[in-house]
């Protein structure tokens, strides 16, 4: 298998992992798209109760028909001990408590409803960390085959590389020129040999 090919397969197993999860919602948008028109009034007399302009309202009026009552302005309607005034703020009261609760009821379904979104977001958090995780592991299993190989082609290198330096040990050797070790007797030269004298002659 070339480098080349296996450069690729090796992309293509990192690439391998996929994030396949639903959106994020917007529980506030939901939520209030499901109210009916009721349930904003409710929430908005639930709002107004509950703020300080309600409180300074509810106090005015009560002084301003206290004072009416007491004082020989107006026909008293109303006369002291003001059962009249009691009873319009038991209704009042009623009335509100149950505007509240209604309205905490309201809050309550979103409340559990941002839980149940809690509780998906940290069911796909938990599946997202667990894909992390696979997917180092995978990573590290692909690194220590990419070691693996490199490793294997460090020592195929080495081993070449001895082999040559043997192969160029030996033309050396080879291309090195013979000589004679000392103490050997020296090979006999032929010498050539002189003519014959005719005899009767005179040597020089």
């Amino acid at each position: 298998m070339s480098i080349g090919r296996e450069i690729e397969d090796i992309a293509r197993d990192l690439i391998k992992h996929q994030h396949d999860h639903p959106p994020v919602r917007d529980l506030n948008r939901e939520f209030d798209r499901k109210l009916t028109f009721t349930d904003r009034v409710a929430s908005d007399f639930a709002r107004l109760v509950g703020s300080w302009v309600f409180v300074l309202a509810q106090l005015g009026l009560m002084l301003l028909w206290v004072l009416l009552n007491a004082l020989s302005v107006l026909r008293h309607w109303d006369p002291y001990p003001f059962l009249f005034l009691n009873f319009v703020f038991s209704l009042e009261a009623a009335i509100w408590v149950s505007v509240v609760l209604m309205a905490l009821n309201r809050q309550a379904d979103r409340d559990r409803m941002r839980a149940q979104n809690d509780y998906e977001l940290n069911v796909k958090a938990e599946e997202e960390l667990k894909a992390l995780m696979n997917h180092l592991m995978h990573q590290d299993e692909i690194l220590l085959q990419i070691v693996n190989r490199l490793d294997r082609g460090d020592r195929e290198m080495k081993r070449l590389a001895r082999r040559l330096e043997q192969v160029l040990e030996a033309n050396a050797e080879a291309s090195r020129p013979q000589q004679t070790p000392q103490g050997a007797p020296a090979s006999p030269v032929s010498t050539p040999a002189q003519p014959e004298r005719p005899l009767g002659l005179p040597t020089p």
